[in-house]
């Protein structure tokens, strides 16, 4: 089948991409991997001995970051509804953490705990409709935020992809809502056409 203009220049853009070509050389599983790293340099959202959270995990790009980090007394639990290959010291539970059994799963893993940062790299399976693929992204970035509402520790800290567009003014003011300092950041390995920023939220209100 013959490829349209916009996937071919995707695919090209994708091959030729300097930060696809360095995961490769650094065995990360995304390209995004990056995005977390600058952010993370920047705003200091894990540290070692956290218990963190990876919503949305699949391939494992941010999962590979935040594993070192925490380290052996911190513990990364992932999340997605794709599958995702294992990583070493990561507890990944396949399956729509909004349906009961697969939060409750996850509230088992957490042992009474709670989580010292949330992240999200979640972005839906795109319809090609503007307005409802933006939609979609709010309603993604709103569920890892309640989440994060429903697991993190006090003074804990948020990291979510969010497109900008419709509700995202809107998305962002809840933010700041539940936490003291709202950050928005756009890594220089996003590109520069795209709409998506990350929304870091620090010190949880509890």
């Amino acid at each position: 089948m013959a490829r349209s203009k916009t996937s071919k220049k995707w695919l090209d853009e994708h091959v030729n991409d300097p930060y696809v070509k360095k995961a490769q050389v650094d065995g990360y599983r995304s390209r995004a991997s990056y995005k977390l790293i600058e952010i993370n340099e920047k705003d200091q959202l894990i540290k070692p001995g956290d218990i963190a959270m990876d919503l949305g995990s699949a391939p494992g790009g941010w999962s590979q970051i935040v594993a070192p980090i925490v380290g052996d007394n911190g513990k990364v639990i992932a999340s997605d509804i794709l599958p995702m290959d294992s990583l070493m010291d990561v507890t990944f539970i396949q399956g729509d953490f909004t349906d009961e059994a697969v939060y409750e799963r996850i509230l088992e893993t957490l042992e009474g705990k709670g989580v010292d940062v949330v992240i999200s790299d979640m972005a839906p399976n795109l319809s090609g409709v503007k307005t409802t693929d933006q939609y979609s992204s709010i309603y993604l970035v709103e569920l890892a935020l309640d989440m994060a509402r429903n697991v993190l520790k006090p003074g804990g800290n948020f990291c979510a992809k969010v497109f900008q567009g419709v509700g995202y003014e809107e998305y962002v003011k809840d933010v700041r809502s539940s936490f003291s300092k709202v950050i928005i950041r756009k890594p220089a390995a996003s590109r520069p056409r795209s709409r998506e920023v990350y929304v870091v939220g620090k010190g949880f209100k509890g």
